[in-house]
């Protein structure tokens, strides 16, 4: 095996918008992030990817040659990503890719998700070992399989003299509480920019809302707002985690069904920010008092829900995770990079707190190159 502190961290999220690629160096367990790619997805590509997350009228071959699509494309952003840096593949010890979600459904009978992009076909192409399919090891050990980037949060941003949150705000938004005690627990808390990116492409043909502008020309509907927050899943206990198959298209349409009075688009985009403000605030407050909330993705662009976030918490100070010394950006692919090396290392995590398993588990299979 190759001795080396290199490793590659790939997602892509529930925007579909394309694959994430961090080169990660690795020191007393701590990541810096040497280097990072961007790759679009083609339309083509993101469209037969949606498909596959409606869930419907989809068939084995579909099924068999988006998965193959992805792996392709995963690799070539990590093509792409080595170039970039001026790194040569040999000298990366593994990639960890998370993969593209498709269908999340942690509770039933027979729970289970799905992560595309074969990495076998990663593997090859790059000819660099990959560690992938993280999530199912912990839903078979009776875990959510989600969240996992907690892990990395807890890894990296705990503190010995003062309560924090880390909040995710990818497509959905999650919070990891790390108590001054040691103390942790994360979850998911609903939708983050999901239902935001769905009304601007429905409406401006956008693939989000750049800075928040849109949302800002409006107003917030309390009616509709009242109707946003008038779910059950807001009201479970953790462990808990949620996706596309829930707060989706569908559902909002639904929602503005109910309403009594028709909402100015730009209206509906203002309720959509403070919704997704509502709810983590709701959640946060329950569990702690945090004295420094950091946050990461791509909500951390979103200079609307920013400001609101800092409104609804105005005791805890509210930056991103650049603060801390991570660029908001690649904290979820630094993440599956560092649970590569982990898995390489025969490391058992604990992820319990997180995600409800009922073991520590070693996460992932491993696609030697």
């Amino acid at each position: 095996m190759i001795d080396s502190d290199l490793y590659i961290g790939l997602i892509s999220g529930t925007s579909l918008d394309g694959v994430d690629c961090a080169l990660v160096k690795f020191s007393d367990n701590q990541p810096f992030l040497v280097a990072s790619h961007f790759s679009p997805s083609s339309t083509a590509l993101r469209q037969r990817t949606l498909a596959m997350c409606a869930g419907t009228d989809i068939d084995l071959r579909q099924y068999g040659e988006v998965d193959i699509e992805l792996g392709r494309f995963f690799a070539a952003g990590v093509e792409e990503l080595l170039n970039k840096a001026g790194v040569d593949a040999r000298l990366v010890k593994a990639i960890g890719s998370h993969g593209q979600t498709v269908w999340h459904q942690p509770m039933g009978e027979s729970p289970f998700t799905l992560q595309l992009a074969d990495p076998n076909v990663i593997t090859q192409r790059a000819g660099i070992t990959t560690v992938a399919d993280f999530r199912r090891r912990d839903i078979a050990a009776g875990g959510q399989g989600a969240p996992l980037a907690s892990l990395l949060h807890r890894n990296c941003f705990s503190s010995a003299s003062e309560d924090r949150v880390v909040v995710n705000i990818g497509g959905m938004a999650n919070i990891t509480v790390l108590d001054k005690s040691g103390e942790s627990l994360a979850f998911d808390t609903g939708p983050g920019n999901v239902l935001m990116d769905y009304w601007i492409g429905k409406n401006l043909d956008k693939n989000f809302d750049n800075n928040g502008d849109w949302a800002r020309s409006g107003k917030t509907d309390q009616a509709l707002l009242s109707l946003l927050l008038d779910e059950e899943y807001l009201s479970l206990p953790p462990p808990k985690s949620t996706g596309r198959e829930l707060f989706n298209g569908h559902w909002l349409e639904s929602k503005l069904q109910q309403c009594q009075h028709g909402v100015p688009a730009p209206d509906v985009q203002a309720s959509l920010v403070n919704f997704t403000v509502a709810t983590i605030a709701a959640e946060i407050g329950k569990h702690i008092e945090p004295d420094r909330i950091y946050i990461c993705g791509g909500g951390a662009h979103n200079t609307s829900l920013m400001t609101a976030l800092q409104i609804a918490m105005p005791d805890a100070e509210v930056a991103t995770t650049a603060a801390a010394g991570l660029d908001p950006d690649w904290v979820e692919a630094i993440a599956f990079a560092w649970m590569a090396k982990q898995t390489l290392a025969a490391k058992r995590i604990e992820t319990g707190v997180f995600t409800g398993a009922t073991e520590p588990i070693i996460l992932g299979g491993i696609y030697q190159a």
